[in-house]
């Protein structure tokens, strides 16, 4: 008899084609197994009109990690930058495939670079991250929230609100969306929320069978680098509200961190780079936390974040 694993997901186009992405790879490495995709509304979804920020890290993931401790489904299909950092009880986080592009990206009326930009124009962005790394160079644009998924942001880009906005890469390439991106922002200028252009997969963690199949889906130089990033996340509160970015690359058996906290204001930041063997990801990421507040990072972290 062939066994059925459900697979939880969003029912966002995004969401479904990265799910989809999973479960064929899934079911490349296990064909004996019929793996079902059930779709979930998320808080997030549900409080359409909320500033992401006043939801907190988790708005579109712990919905389907109810579901996973009452039984309702067998897997979770995540972004993982969505996943607080901090693991949930009775569920792992896998990391899976190869990582996809972890920049963001800008998208404008006038298919213009963030330098291009007129002074005033309106870009839109609901994370606090993006709006201050973007400030630091230019204060003379005007960031406002904006809500709604990939295509509908890209839509309000160039409507009457909007002059342009900034979102993951990775979101458009998996829709093939790239012709409307003006620019690929450089992670020096505009360092990634961590864990940024990965997908992972949750279980229950008494569920052994089931990891072995996901484990085959392991990238291990992926899963090297967003660990090291999660950790900087996770030294800092899991949740943490500060704009936090961290991006690792690797180089054969070598991961280096480039990891910074930004003023919400964008009136300062602290960065750093962190090298390291690819089997301590934690050493990695907690040595990069340890430096920030090192250089005085931690000011933003105790309430001084707008000063």
């Amino acid at each position: 008899m062939t066994d059925t694993v459900r697979v939880g997901t969003r029912g966002s186009k995004l969401a479904l084609a990265q799910t989809g992405q999973v479960v064929d790879a899934l079911r490349k490495v296990s064909s004996n197994v019929e793996f079902a995709v059930e779709t979930l509304t998320s808080a997030g979804d549900r409080n359409a009109d909320a500033p992401l920020a006043a939801l907190g890290r988790g708005a579109f993931t712990s919905t389907l990690e109810q579901a996973l401790r009452e039984g309702r489904i067998d897997l979770a299909v995540h972004s993982l930058k969505d996943l607080p950092a901090d693991e949930q009880p009775g569920i792992m986080t896998v990391p899976v495939l190869e990582r996809a592009d972890p920049r963001d990206v800008l998208v404008n009326r006038w298919n213009a670079t963030l330098m291009q930009l007129p002074a005033g124009a309106r870009i839109g962005t609901s994370s606090p991250r993006r709006a201050a790394q973007l400030k630091l160079g230019r204060k003379d644009i005007e960031f406002l929230p904006i809500r709604g998924n990939v295509e509908t942001r890209i839509a309000k880009a160039t409507g009457d609100g909007y002059d342009g906005a900034v979102l993951a890469a990775a979101g458009l390439i998996r829709l093939g969306l790239q012709s409307h991106v003006a620019e690929y922002l450089s992670p020096l200028a505009c360092p990634p929320d961590p864990g940024q252009g990965a997908l992972a997969v949750q279980l229950r963690t008494n569920e052994e069978r089931l990891f072995q199949i996901v484990r085959a889906l392991i990238h291990r130089p992926t899963t090297s680098a967003v660990l090291a990033e999660r950790w900087v996340l996770r030294a800092a509160g899991g949740g943490c509200a500060v704009p936090i970015g961290a991006l690792a690359t690797v180089d054969g058996d070598k991961v280096r961190l480039l990891a910074a906290i930004t003023a919400l204001d964008g009136s300062k930041t602290y960065r750093v780079e962190v090298t390291g063997p690819i089997a301590d990801p934690d050493v990695i990421g907690k040595a990069a936390y340890q430096q920030l507040m090192a250089h005085g990072a931690a000011a933003l972290l105790t309430g001084g974040a707008s000063k």
